[in-house]
């Protein structure tokens, strides 16, 4: 468990605190339980202001998938990793333990390298929210590649400035989604895009919904071929602190995309503090944040905050209106949902739908209900 944990605005108020008069201090009590390939030389470096250059953790190597599964088999090998949820409430879900999600990331790492995947280079995802999503990036973390998680559901031309700008050299798909009542040929989409992107050298295509694709013979491959003779182990690979973890670009509604880069050690301890701390998460918790992992919600409280804590997380494949205005609610009673973090956007979709699409389930396991909240939706959430 992280050596920082806030339970009261006594506590909090201690924290913050120190976090202002010793800062060094404090962000290595919150770095120390982590696996550490080599510990730090410095906690905090560089120049802290809008012009300068910080650094986190300088001189320490580290692999965050280490802390994200490794470290948790000792004790949680069995324990829920990932529930999944699919779009239709009809199709049967998904549960991962930790061991499973280790031996599958394992599995896709492998993968990767089969395809010449390397340390530093950049890949792209444009994968709907379904278990392959989370495999497939923690993959790339786990060999040292940087992930560039493209929301399913942007059009072909912003694939390719996102895969241009990021020089990527390969890309992970899937043959469709299903997003409410929506069908998305997701790969097609990528076929489009890819017409304008030299770099792409390999397409790796998850099967989700037997739909038929378009195919480009040396160029694409299915998952389900190529993970047939990989090891279900793959070492980590060392990686230093400040090394890319991933890119993840801005939406582009001010003009060009603009990529940022969130470096390893230190966004991971920022993820596994915040994670904890924000949502009071306890070892039982079944967690659920809505954010895809397309953007940065969703990589931090969908993916890797849940998973750096050891805890359950809940990753969701539809809309909070399909195929009725209870689904939210219903997903809640099913899993037992005792945390449920969401968006305003997702709350105001649910506020013409009559009470009786909450009033219809118990949701007596939810302990913690959290989002941005604007003055509509808190009057929503408390009435």
């Amino acid at each position: 468990m992280s050596a920082i944990r806030t339970r009261t605005l006594e506590e909090y108020h201690a924290d913050y605190q120190q976090s202002i008069e010793d800062p060094d201090a404090f962000w290595a009590a919150a770095a120390e339980p982590f696996t550490w390939r080599k510990k730090w030389d410095t906690v905090r470096g560089g120049e802290f202001s809008p012009a300068g250059t910080s650094t986190w953790y300088d001189g320490a190597t580290l692999n965050l998938t280490e802390n994200c599964l490794d470290r948790h088999l000792e004790q949680r090998a069995n324990k829920l990793a990932i529930i999944f949820e699919p779009n239709d409430p009809k199709t049967r879900h998904l549960r991962l333990t930790y061991r499973e999600l280790h031996e599958q990331v394992c599995q896709f790492a492998n993968v990767l390298k089969k395809n010449g995947v390397k340390k530093g280079d950049r890949v792209a995802l444009y994968v709907p929210m379904i278990p392959a999503l989370a495999v497939a990036t923690l993959a790339c973390a786990r060999i040292g590649a940087v992930h560039s998680v493209v929301f399913a559901g942007f059009s072909a031309s912003a694939i390719a400035d996102r895969v241009n700008d990021a020089q990527a050299v390969c890309v992970i798909t899937a043959d469709g989604l299903n997003r409410g009542a929506k069908q998305i040929p997701v790969k097609s989409v990528v076929d489009e895009a890819l017409a304008s992107c030299p770099s792409v050298q390999r397409v790796i295509v998850v099967e989700h919904t037997g739909w038929p694709v378009q195919w480009k013979e040396g160029r694409d491959v299915w998952y389900h071929d190529e993970v047939k003779d990989v090891a279900k182990e793959c070492p980590a690979e060392e990686m230093a602190a400040e090394d890319p973890l991933f890119i993840l670009y801005t939406s582009g509604s001010t003009g060009k995309p603009k990529g940022v880069v969130h470096t390893q050690a230190g966004y991971m301890v920022w993820a596994d503090y915040t994670f904890r701390n924000v949502f009071q998460i306890e070892e039982n918790d079944i967690y659920w944040c809505t954010a895809d992992i397309g953007w940065v919600t969703g990589h931090t409280y969908s993916l890797y905050g849940p998973l750096l804590a050891g805890s359950t997380t809940l990753l969701f494949e539809g809309v909070p209106t399909f195929p009725s205005p209870g689904r939210f609610w219903e997903v809640i009673d099913k899993h037992y949902v005792t945390v449920f973090y969401t968006a305003p956007t997702a709350i105001r979709s649910l506020m013409a739908a009559p009470l009786d699409h909450v009033l219809a389930y118990s949701l007596s396991s939810l302990r913690v209900l959290g989002s941005p909240t604007e003055p509509s939706t808190r009057r929503l959430l408390s009435e």
